[in-house]
């Protein structure tokens, strides 16, 4: 496994790859990786020959007032576990690698509509970054295969919409949610948990699930079942930003005649911002009566 600090020796790796006829996924990540980052990576090496992870906390994609200057740095370890994993390339690069013109002056890369509802409500400017970074490793690796935990599922579908959108010859993998051994979705971020707090948090996978069996029934208008989650939530002593009912593929409000739908959520837990999501397909199509 080779570590790639600045884009010449990267370019260089994947030249030599394409020469070969290798094909190539790309996981990008921010590092202080875990089992579902690892998961990805497994995938990753099942899909194509020669897999890459970036390693960048992109700074763009946080607001002011947010974690980037206490974002957990795990090179050394994260070097061990894709050792393990069977990575063949880290790209770690610096800010001036990706951002040559400064994080001020670069170009912007924006989604619109699906980048300014759920999170992007609450971090304006969130996905403009995340869009604007992925596009350069796209860019840079060329990957056949870029692969995306489906946690930040809104995340997953700006990428697609601007993939699809700009052109772009690389096929997006979705992955499942990983998570613990109480239902709590594994996230670099649950380290700011304490031991108290941690154990509130598996209440978001339970509050989703019983969000779902309520949905699954249509038994209670949307709006209420949004109400009683985020009432749930609240009363374990979190600050939610929103517990939302949308369609699976635009994320838009549901419809009646819907059947492919999900639940999203996020919540602050002390000093974590917690997302979590839950698929739900219908047996019958979304009834009328279900939205009013």
């Amino acid at each position: 496994m080779d570590t790639s600090f600045d884009l010449t020796s990267l370019r260089d790796n994947v030249q030599h790859w394409k020469t070969a006829g290798r094909s190539i996924a790309l996981v990008p990540t921010m590092g202080n990786l875990h089992e579902g980052h690892i998961s990805l990576i497994s995938r990753a090496r099942e899909v194509a020959e020669r897999t890459v992870v970036s390693i960048f906390v992109n700074p763009i994609q946080f607001g002011q007032g947010e974690d980037y200057d206490n974002y957990p740095s795990t090179l050394d370890e994260d070097q061990r576990k894709l050792e393990r994993a069977g990575l063949d390339l880290i790209f770690a690069p610096n800010l001036n690698e990706l951002y040559p013109a400064g994080i001020e002056k670069d170009t912007r890369v924006t989604v619109p509509a699906l980048s300014d509802i759920l999170c992007g409500e609450y971090r304006p400017g969130h996905f403009t970054g995340v869009a604007t970074v992925v596009i350069k490793l796209l860019t840079n690796v060329q990957p056949d295969f870029a692969l995306f935990g489906q946690k930040d599922y809104q995340q997953v579908q700006v990428i697609r919409r601007m993939v699809r959108d700009l052109l772009i010859p690389t096929e997006i993998i979705a992955m499942p949610i990983i998570r613990e051994a109480d239902g709590l979705a594994m996230s670099s971020r649950n380290s700011y948990l304490n031991g108290e707090q941690r154990k509130i948090a598996a209440i978001i996978f339970q509050t989703l699930n019983q969000a779902s069996a309520r949905l699954r029934t249509q038994s209670s208008q949307l709006s209420e079942i949004e109400r009683d989650g985020d009432a749930a939530l609240v009363q374990a002593g979190m600050q939610p930003e929103y517990f939302s009912i949308r369609r699976q593929d635009d994320l838009a409000p549901a419809v009646a005649g819907d059947q492919k739908l999900i639940i999203l959520v996020a919540a602050w837990l002390g000093s974590a911002r917690l997302i979590d999501n839950v698929q739900v397909e219908l047996e019958q199509p979304l009834s009328a009566r279900a939205l009013h």
